[in-house]
């Protein structure tokens, strides 16, 4: 060091010049014994030097130190997402940025996660920290899983549904609450960036009908026929929401609804209150169909989600079709329910990912062959399916999907008579709109 440095040839020079003239090789042993000294004097200061320092303060004040912060719940959102009291302006002033890992503290208990700016940066039923705008809000940090319920998960609230809007209550668990303590400190900077660049669809997603030259009304509505296996033509479709104006797409959706002869509707994502106070409700062609409002959140596994499926599936058995689902966008519950009535009606694997995937080609533009196709099929909807059939891949086993679902159908409190006149009912013929369209 050059303080060292100094004081070295301070003491040794004088000394050295003195006795160079008697004897050189005296002075090569000066010179030995003092720097030894210095290596020593140093190794005795640094330990000292190091135990009186302070740790490093919650904001980072060096480039050695670890970003780190304690913040609290600000709300728990529908499906179970957490929203901090800190805003994304201010982890990224910390030094947090997506593409990061963090540990993520909270209730005894440590995770570690991604930093992101969308639910889908992750896999399916993976916990994130993510950073992002909800319906026109301001930036939020929020914890979440992808297709999951992070305050379940976690113990840190249970969530029941209520008769008043917005049709659901959360309640927090013992030694939880607003003033409950979450810290976030980084694991690795950028240690997630390759996975997160691959990731990034939102760049590619607008909400904007001209932004979609290339496709139909229809396919811009997320809006197809599902005809797969023995399914019957024009007989089950799927769809983002013909009423939710969120995604710019519902006069679309409704109006394809409407061409199809839709007759019987599963809304997956609203009560039925929430439903009927989107503006114009009343004057859309879906208030004139059947419609079960389930009002169901995204983890498929949850205890509610496998009731309110087989209360949809019961009341397509109970109704004529054309039948409709959807869910917001058409492309997470409504993908699920769909791949698991294609696979109850003979779909094969290849077929049951094409259709799941065709939502990200409408919305995103993502193309088969390319390597994030793959990876999104994969790590969605052959990764659902194969949790819930109990098999290894949806793609690659040997495994009867028909009899698959069957099975799921049933664990989820469907009677083999039910399975049977669900399974009559599509394929029932009705015309109507083509896959082909």
């Amino acid at each position: 060091m050059p303080i060292e440095a100094n004081w070295v040839q301070a003491v040794t020079k004088p000394a050295a010049e003195g006795v160079l003239m008697k004897n050189k090789k005296s002075v090569y042993g000066i010179l030995r014994i003092v720097s030894s000294l210095v290596f020593v004097f140093a190794l005795l200061v640094t330990p000292i030097c190091l135990a009186g320092s302070e740790p490093a303060a919650v904001s980072p004040t060096t480039d050695t130190a670890v970003p780190e912060i304690e913040t609290g719940i600000r709300e728990i959102k529908k499906y179970g997402n957490l929203v901090l009291t800190v805003s994304p302006d201010t982890m990224i002033g910390l030094g947090f940025e997506p593409g990061d890992t963090v540990y993520v503290s909270i209730g005894g208990v440590t995770v570690k996660m991604p930093v992101g700016t969308a639910f889908s940066n992750v896999d399916t039923l993976e916990p994130i920290c993510c950073f992002r705008t909800d319906d026109g809000s301001e930036p939020q940090t929020c914890l979440a899983i992808n297709m999951g319920d992070f305050a379940t998960t976690y113990g840190i609230a249970v969530k029941t549904r209520t008769q008043e809007a917005p049709g659901y209550r959360w309640d927090y668990c013992e030694g939880f609450g607003d003033d409950a303590a979450v810290k976030i400190t980084l694991a690795e900077k950028q240690g997630y960036a390759d996975e997160y660049l691959l990731r990034q669809l939102d760049q590619r997603r607008s909400n904007v009908r001209a932004d979609y030259p290339a496709l139909t009304d229809a396919e811009y509505a997320n809006f197809r026929a599902v005809e797969l296996g023995s399914i019957g033509v024009g007989t089950l479709y799927r769809s983002s929401s013909p009423v939710n104006p969120k995604y710019s797409r519902s006069r679309e959706a409704d109006a394809a609804a409407e061409a199809a002869g839709i007759r019987t509707v599963m809304n997956m994502a609203d009560s039925s209150e929430g439903m009927a106070a989107y503006a114009g409700y009343a004057f859309t062609y879906y208030a004139q169909c059947d419609v079960i409002a389930l009002n169901l959140g995204m983890d498929h596994n949850s205890k509610d989600f496998r009731s309110g499926l087989a209360e949809g599936l019961r009341f397509f058995i109970a109704h004529e079709g054309p039948y409709l689902i959807h869910c917001n966008e058409g492309k997470d519950r409504t993908g699920f329910a769909a791949a698991i009535l294609e696979c109850l009606i003979g779909a094969k694997p290849d077929e049951v990912v094409a259709d799941y995937m065709l939502t990200y080609e409408n919305y995103y533009g993502v193309e088969p062959g390319t390597e994030q196709y793959e990876r999104i099929s994969a790590r969605n909807i052959d990764q659902e399916l194969s949790g819930v059939f109990g098999i290894e891949s949806l793609r690659d086993s040997s495994a009867d999907l028909a009899l698959c679902a069957e099975k799921y159908l049933r664990d989820i409190g469907l009677t083999e008579d039910e399975i049977i006149a669900l399974k009559a009912n599509l394929a029932a013929d009705y015309g109507g709109l083509s896959g082909e369209e």
